[in-house]
């Protein structure tokens, strides 16, 4: 195993040392700086070897509409929190060797959703938007058209071989991303039975909290969506006294009093954790006495998870607040959020082996979020360009293609101030939601067959090489795959603690496991 290792050892420790970190300004000016640090970047590419072994686990980390900009702006304002210019910093991300760019598209749409992005990373096919967890062949919002079309993810698949499975989402689990891990839905937006239009749940569909709880059985589950688990006007744990906040469900049914009966149990605990109603809150307004973060959460599941001597699979994500800030136009909530999740990247490395867990980085899509303005070096991030806009009037650096930044006074631009956390950044097209993009998103691999993402890829491929690595169908009869191993139901459960409860008892979830 050492000398397996001892390349990507070789490369980590070249591609970690810090160009700034023992020299000064004045060296960047001499060739030698930039020649010394580039011969060992070769000599890191030179060590490096494919880790062409079967990967007992795999995480893999999601970023919603982290686009290669918000990339670059998390690594500069990672480094300017460290207290340096940022430009140099480098992401835990970042470290990974092997890159590919993925092609975002869905079938019907240039710039897609997350539902329709999500199968295709996690089922293998390229799906119509707004449909999760089926093929091409459904249609959006027909419930019919979902029978016969269920795909299944890489997830349900490594729940099937023996592994243990987990999901963590800093929004509802019942959100795209999560849900096209288990879900089989004609519209994302089924969280609950109140979501559905009648005649559907006539025709036999499920919402997706109902799927979550009876299609795979996940063995972490740690996220919000407390309200579509509960019966409609049930008051919540949390927020008993705000009827916004009460439970959602039209059937009368306690999904969590489900979870805890299941018809069929066996050993060992399951823990959810539902930490919100909905969707978490952004990680700049988190109060950490009783909502864990990304990190905290994603540590959790990994030392839960890994006590399956068959591996894991882990989907972790930062969804609705990397997404969701960009949508508001509120970049900096954005941009933490991506720190945030990169912080957990490293987290995780800490807590795995590379010997044995693939771990991958990418996002579903990008935003029409940018930043430019001739800025300076080591100007702050969501600081403002240099020099005034020819309305003679300041800007910011970050800038939106379109969104709720737009605004017209007095029969021009407002000039820009300088944000806070909340500030949203001017934007060229009203809209009342700022738009995803459809440019391609990154691919960032470390681990056994990392070597697999590579090139110009189809974003439905990321599930084929998950797989290949893994073992999982239908690649579990290669070579050095050896007899699959089967959970004995993909639909038994195991007895769980209250979701309400744990979602009150933080004391008791961070203890370690």
């Amino acid at each position: 195993m050492g000398r397996l290792l001892s390349p990507r050892i070789c490369f980590l420790l070249l591609f970690l040392t810090p160009l700034t970190a023992t020299v000064t300004s004045d060296a960047e000016k001499t060739p030698h700086y930039w020649n010394e640090g580039a011969r060992r970047r070769l000599e890191a590419a030179l060590a490096l070897q494919p880790v062409a072994q079967r990967a007992k686990n795999i995480i893999l980390f999601m970023g919603d509409g982290m686009g290669l900009p918000t990339v670059s702006a998390a690594r500069i304002y990672k480094g300017q929190l460290a207290g340096g210019s940022g430009e140099e910093s480098i992401l835990a991300m970042e470290t990974f060797p092997h890159v590919a760019l993925a092609k975002t598209y869905t079938i019907d749409r240039q710039v897609p959703d997350s539902a329709g992005t999500g199968t295709a990373y996690l089922c293998g096919v390229k799906a119509n938007a707004k449909t999760l967890g089926l093929s091409g062949a459904a249609v959006y919002g027909k419930c019919r058209t979902a029978f016969g079309n269920e795909v299944d993810s890489v997830l349900h698949r490594a729940r099937l071989a023996g592994k243990s499975v987990g999901i963590v989402t800093t929004t509802r689990v019942q959100h795209a991303s999560p849900a096209a891990a288990y879900a089989h839905s004609a519209s994302r937006s089924w969280y609950a039975d109140a979501n559905m239009p009648r005649e559907t749940l006539r025709d036999g569909c499920k919402d997706i909290a109902h799927q979550l709880v009876y299609n795979t059985d996940i063995n972490v589950i740690l996220g919000g969506g407390r309200a579509y688990m509960s019966p409609r006007w049930t008051p919540d744990p949390e927020y008993p006294e705000d009827p916004a906040q009460n439970g959602t469900r039209k059937d009368g049914r306690d999904l969590v009093a489900e979870w805890l009966s299941p018809p069929h149990g066996s050993p060992g605990p399951a823990p959810p954790g539902l930490f919100e109603p909905k969707d978490m809150r952004y990680e700049l307004n988190r109060n950490a006495t009783t909502d864990p973060s990304i990190v905290e959460m994603m540590e959790k599941a990994i030392r839960i998870l890994r006590r399956n001597p068959n591996g894991f699979f882990l989907f972790v994500e930062d969804e609705c607040r990397i997404d969701h800030g960009h949508h508001s136009g509120r970049a900096k909530q954005a941009v933490m959020e991506a720190v945030m999740l990169d912080r957990a990247v490293a987290r995780a490395g800490e807590l795995t082996e590379p010997s044995d867990t693939l771990t991958v980085v990418t996002a579903d899509h990008s935003h029409v979020f940018t930043f430019g303005g001739n800025t300076l070096r080591g100007a702050s991030i969501f600081g403002l360009a240099p020099k005034k806009a020819k309305d003679k009037r300041a800007y910011t650096s970050i800038l939106y293609g379109n969104g709720p930044g737009y605004s017209i006074r007095d029969g021009g631009r407002p000039a820009a101030s300088l944000p806070d956390k909340d500030y949203r950044q001017q934007a060229a097209v009203p809209l009342d939601v700022e738009t995803h993009s459809g440019e391609d998103v990154v691919v960032l691999a470390r681990g056994p067959m990392a070597h697999l993402f590579h090139g110009v890829q189809e974003q439905h491929y990321i599930a084929h090489a998950i797989a290949y690595a893994a073992c999982l169908k239908p690649y579990d009869a290669r070579p050095r795959c050896g007899a699959p191993r089967r959970a004995s139901s993909s639909t038994q459960h195991s007895p769980r603690p209250p979701l309400a409860l744990l979602a009150l008892c933080m004391a008791a979830f961070m203890v370690v496991g």
